[in-house]
């Protein structure tokens, strides 16, 4: 039975009123327990929810950091006919070499060739039309130079890779909305901050190449000041005019 002292209070030195109060102390601490791992598997879903909304950010802005010749667009229809035509012309040559029994030195190069062009295919993708080239003539004399110089001006073509920041940065920004809170804000912040110091970049760049086309006489001195630069920068500069 619960014992009680002189004051009204139960005594703590009954072996009873110690179990009971232990055993409250145990219910107490549980539930404790239960309530933390619930709030941690609140934020632990949050917390994933953050690491994705990042890493989607990172995913889009990142492969803009690697430089300009990186960024390409998919090969066209053009590109993929000028490397089929180019293993089936190889193809045909090696072919033409066996029959005519040259040297062995030239059967091995064109035989040769005609494998290697194999990638070019693979890394292409096949065409949707192939071109006529059952025979070396039909090649020549068909549409195969056509071709050839298409696919040369589609090959030497790049985004536009101001634009394409410009896109990524919104994306990101978009995205850091969803993330919301702090973390929300400070990536919004970051990413404005890129654009407005790309945007800089460009006007200046673009701003000097048009006071030496003006000012010819300053080219050279204008070079010697700016020869201190890393080679980090330098390449950033020239990817720049590039674009």
């Amino acid at each position: 039975m619960e014992n009680y002292d002189s004051m009204g209070k139960l005594d703590s030195r009954s072996p009873y009123t110690r179990d009971k109060l232990r055993g409250n102390d145990i219910r107490e601490r549980g539930n404790d327990i239960r309530g933390r791992r619930k709030d941690k598997g609140s934020g632990g879903n949050g917390k994933s929810g953050k690491v994705a909304i990042l890493s989607a950010v990172l995913f889009v802005v990142m492969p803009l950091l690697s430089g300009c010749d990186t960024l390409r667009f998919a090969p066209k229809e053009e590109q993929k006919q000028n490397a089929w035509l180019h293993w089936r012309t190889t193809e045909l040559a090696a072919q033409k070499a066996k029959t005519e029994q040259v040297s062995a030195e030239l059967q091995g190069a064109t035989g040769l060739a005609s494998q290697q062009s194999r990638a070019f295919v693979a890394d292409y993708g096949m065409p949707k039309e192939l071109p006529t080239a059952e025979t070396a003539e039909q090649i020549l004399n068909g549409c195969g130079a056509t071709i050839a110089q298409t696919a040369y001006q589609q090959s030497i073509e790049r985004p536009d890779v101001w634009q394409m920041a410009d896109g990524a940065i919104d994306m990101g920004i978009a995205l850091a909305g969803l993330l919301g809170g702090a973390y929300g804000v400070r990536i919004t912040q970051f990413l404005k901050q890129a654009r407005d110091k790309s945007k800089a970049l460009k006007e200046i760049i673009e701003g000097n190449e048009l006071f030496k086309q003006t000012n010819p006489a300053s080219v050279q001195a204008f070079k010697d000041a700016q020869k201190e630069q890393s080679t980090q920068t330098r390449k950033i500069v020239t990817e720049v005019k590039a674009t």
